[in-house]
């Protein structure tokens, strides 16, 4: 069975690290671009906040979610819109989106262990609620550090997202159109700490093998496979490396090879 407490502690040691990051930085630095195109750093925070509201509502009412959902004017913007809807003047936003993840994990931890929860095209139960939020606070955070100039050393919470991006395989391939394939594939990667990490059969044909981080840079389209020390053992593991997106919702704008990261579209 999955702890969820130790989900939820890993998800405020991961916020806690960018919160660290961005609070000390003088207001201009909220305005500084990042790799997503458009997005300053003050951008980044406030898409956080907005999806850990939205998060909130799925985990505490339902109906308000989908009210959300059903209300965007433009669901092809949803992502942007939310960001735009919570920009505040950088201490106003660093509060609320302290005070959004707070409350975000209390609703978590209070939610049966086996209901699921709405969310874009999909339904999650608390733990992978836990799981995708852990995941996008890194991957956002990627995009926050490059930006200052910083380069952050990964965690063994990057198993996390490695292991949400491994479960998403068929998510990706679906999401871009192609047929999900039936062969299963093996992941073997190299952890921050000198180990390894291994998803799927052992006897899988097709295999992808390198270093953890570089797997989750591709998994949440921060960088261009070609970029990274990832190899690919069959037509199945070679053609996921293309497709992989460890985010719900449609295909992001991938990166393009040697230039900066991308911005995910849920």
């Amino acid at each position: 069975m999955v702890d969820l407490t130790a989900l939820l502690a890993d998800l405020t040691a991961e916020s806690t690290q960018l919160d660290a990051l961005v609070a000390p930085l003088p207001p201009v630095e909220w305005e500084r671009p990042t790799p997503a195109p458009g997005w300053t750093v003050a951008h980044q925070i406030a898409h956080l906040a907005w999806t850990d509201h939205v998060a909130r509502l799925a985990a505490t009412d339902a109906a308000a979610f989908f009210a959300s959902v059903a209300a965007a004017p433009d669901p092809s913007r949803l992502v942007d819109d939310g960001a735009a809807a919570f920009l505040a003047p950088p201490a106003e936003l660093l509060a609320r989106w302290r005070e959004g993840r707070a409350a975000l994990a209390a609703a978590l931890a209070a939610a049966p262990p086996g209901e699921k929860l709405p969310w874009y095209g999909t339904g999650m139960s608390p733990a992978s609620m836990v799981t995708a939020r852990i995941m996008e606070t890194w991957a956002h955070g990627e995009d926050v550090a490059e930006a200052l100039g910083v380069e952050r050393a990964p965690s063994a919470r990057l198993r996390h997202v490695a292991h949400l991006g491994f479960r998403t395989l068929g998510h990706g391939f679906a999401a871009h159109g192609r047929p999900v394939p039936a062969a299963p594939v093996r992941v073997e990667l190299a952890a921050p700490d000198g180990t390894l990490w291994t998803f799927g059969p052992a006897d899988a044909a097709d295999l992808v093998t390198g270093p953890a981080l570089d797997f989750c840079l591709l998994v949440t389209q921060r960088r261009h496979r070609t970029d990274l020390a990832l190899v690919a053992t069959g037509p199945v593991a070679d053609e996921w490396l293309d497709v992989a997106q460890a985010f719900a919702g449609p295909p992001g704008a991938k990166r393009a090879a040697g230039s900066g990261h991308a911005k995910e579209t849920a």
